[in-house]
């Protein structure tokens, strides 16, 4: 049994959080999470933009956490930015590759920019696997819609495939 410290330690590492001079670990993380959280507030509110600078501001000082770039992705998702939401989406699963939310918000960015093919890899992937435990985790109503993009890809493109 792993003793709270070592818990702490286990999560601020695969958060990709790193702790500023004379701040301790624990207050690291509460940070991240009051930005993340007020990020979330000011899109609840229909404020994208301020979202989204709250977030530039969080990743100045933690650029290596996953959960800032997939929550910046999720943003400019919502906010029909594809390419860019691709991009974030990318960026955060390179540090997490079975990130169910971040294949979420790289595969329906692909599938708004006209890649089928890669949106529907990536859908895929979602649905298994650590992915599809990761996505169950932190958002399972996702999952259904997951689901139903992932037919509608494979609809058009048979039917791209019947007309060509």
């Amino acid at each position: 049994m792993q003793n709270p410290s070592q818990d702490l330690a286990r999560r601020v590492a695969a958060a990709g959080v790193v702790a500023a001079p004379g701040q301790s670990m624990t207050e690291a993380m509460a940070l991240l999470a009051a930005a993340r959280n007020a990020a979330y507030a000011e899109a609840a509110r229909g404020q994208l933009g301020r979202s989204v600078s709250l977030l530039l501001r969080a990743m100045n000082t933690q650029p290596m956490s996953f959960e800032l770039q997939s929550d910046m992705a999720a943003m400019l998702l919502s906010a029909g930015e594809y390419a860019h939401a691709a991009r974030y989406a990318r960026d955060a699963l390179a540090l997490q590759p079975h990130h169910g939310p971040s294949l979420y918000a790289l595969g329906f960015a692909l599938s708004g920019l006209g890649e089928a093919a890669e949106a529907s890899a990536a859908l895929r992937k979602l649905l298994r696997g650590k992915a599809k435990q990761s996505l169950m985790a932190e958002a399972p109503d996702l999952l259904p819609l997951v689901k139903t993009e992932l037919a509608r890809i494979q609809r058009l493109t048979r039917q791209t495939q019947k007309s060509a």
